[in-house]
């Protein structure tokens, strides 16, 4: 089958869109793993609860740019909560034990979900301002798509910015490194974790947001989400924020490239190209050896 060239740039772009939001959800992954060495399987549950907390807060407004700014600033303090009453008691017990207990959280948010706005998807509207298409020289794009894209990238960038430019992102680093150099220091290395928490649960809530316009809002919506997460997290290396990036991206890529000429093959390839990285490069793309140990 033989495509013409802007139709394939056309799902190019849908492909960087949909790896926006990945990468986006990878960070958040990377930067609680990297930092704290916490395996968050309630990151796809946070991913849901931003996509229900911003159609609360829209139908409430009326105004996108309300719950685009107020659901993970809400799901950001869930992290803080989660972090600080439950997580932080089992720090120095090993992966398994908060793994054990994200997982259990995550049925928990999905069922407290349910309960208050039922079991059926939900629609959300795309806000007006953002409708219709652009013209991108290859043809029609929607809007909403390319704003998506834009929004990742300033997460992004505004991560990277305060974890690499600033003091309290020298902390933060140091504190991943050594804490207990940092608590030498006089620091309160509690402090950095939970912002670390917060920050990465927030992510979540940006990404579930700003995908809610594209899939509506389910409680089940966090389910899929997560895999293909972890997926872009063990690609990019895990604790990588670069890696989780150009993973994410290379992902979204590949199922929207895959999609136009086998759609039933587009969720397998991801899982092909996390295995052939492994294979190549057991730590990642970008991630360091030894992390785990």
């Amino acid at each position: 089958m033989t495509l013409a060239p802007d139709v394939l740039a056309l799902q190019l772009l849908t492909g960087l869109a949909l790896g926006a939001l990945y990468a986006l959800l990878a960070i958040g992954l990377s930067l609680i793993f990297g930092m704290l060495t916490v395996v968050n399987f309630a990151h796809g549950a946070f991913f849901m609860v931003g996509a229900y907390v911003g159609f609360f807060l829209y139908g409430l407004t009326g105004s996108f740019w309300a719950s685009l700014v107020g659901a993970p600033l809400a799901v950001g303090a869930v992290g803080l909560v989660v972090e600080r009453f439950l997580v932080r008691p089992l720090y120095g017990r090993g992966l398994d034990y908060p793994l054990l207990l994200t997982f259990g959280l995550a049925y928990v948010l999905v069922e407290i979900v349910r309960i208050l706005f039922g079991k059926q998807g939900l629609p959300f509207d795309t806000p007006e301002a953002l409708s219709g298409a652009v013209d991108v020289w290859v043809g029609y794009f929607p809007l909403y798509r390319l704003f998506v894209i834009g929004a990742a990238a300033a997460a992004t960038l505004a991560v990277w910015l305060f974890i690499d430019k600033t003091s309290y992102g020298l902390i933060i680093r140091a504190g991943a490194r050594d804490p207990v150099i940092v608590r030498i220091l006089g620091i309160d290395i509690a402090r950095v974790w939970l912002a670390i928490f917060g920050i990465g649960a927030a992510l979540a809530g940006f990404a579930g947001v700003l995908a809610a316009p594209l899939q509506g809002v389910a409680p089940e919506m966090g389910d899929t989400v997560l895999a293909e997460a972890f997926v872009v997290t063990v690609i990019g290396g895990m604790g990588s924020l670069l890696g989780a990036v150009v993973a994410g991206l290379l992902v979204g890529v590949t199922i929207s490239m895959t999609s136009l000429f086998a759609p039933e093959m587009a969720r397998v390839c991801v899982f092909a190209l996390m295995a052939l990285v492994l294979l190549v490069r057991p730590q990642g793309m970008f991630g360091r050896a030894g992390l785990l140990s």
